[in-house]
């Protein structure tokens, strides 16, 4: 038995035109999926197969936690995913791809699904993954604020976290350039 068998669903063998299917992803799904972005978690994955004529309309609900990398500190947090995902399948004459339709070999009739929960997982994970404020590595959070001028909780940047260099005092009573006032008299025209 491969690694993968358990998510493939016969659509060719399908009596009923509806069909339901409970699956479970965890560690050694991530493991074997080899994928970036998620090694560990578990996640429940409710997948309703609708037949229509010529198409079968694959819809899953995934369910669970997968563990990532903070941002900040990359220690492992906890990640909550609640997300929706369709999938259309046509049977054909070879492997491909039409538009947003997936075509697998008529004589095959099976599709393995567990590619597509990884994408959906993967696509579920937010661009920024940080710890709550306050949850953060205290070790690594100590070394990143001698880096930086802003503190470590502080999420937007925002006028008053700009970087300044010297008195800002100064450059009031700095004589301008010519070059510049030109420029200005151009502006307010």
């Amino acid at each position: 038995m491969g690694k993968f068998d358990s998510y493939k669903i016969d659509l060719r063998g399908m009596k009923e035109v509806n069909a339901s299917y409970d699956l479970s992803v965890d560690n050694e799904f991530f493991a074997h999926i080899d994928g970036p972005e998620v090694q560990k978690g578990k996640v429940q994955v409710a997948l309703d197969v609708h037949r229509s004529v010529d198409v079968y309309e694959l819809s899953f609900v995934l369910d669970g936690v997968v563990k990532v990398s903070c941002d900040r500190c990359l220690d492992e947090m906890d990640l909550d995913i609640h997300t929706k995902g369709q999938l259309q399948v046509k049977l054909g004459a070879d492997y491909g791809e039409q538009g947003d339709v997936v075509i697998i070999p008529e004589m095959e009739g099976v599709i393995n699904v567990a590619w597509y929960i990884y994408e959906f997982i993967a696509l579920a994970i937010p661009m920024k993954h940080v710890h709550a404020p306050g949850k953060c590595n205290k070790e690594m959070s100590g070394k990143l604020s001698k880096h930086l001028l802003r503190s470590a909780d502080e999420d937007e940047f925002d006028d008053s976290d700009a970087i300044t260099f010297g008195d800002e005092s100064d450059e009031a009573d700095a004589p301008i350039d010519p070059r510049w006032e030109g420029l200005k008299k151009i502006i307010n025209n």
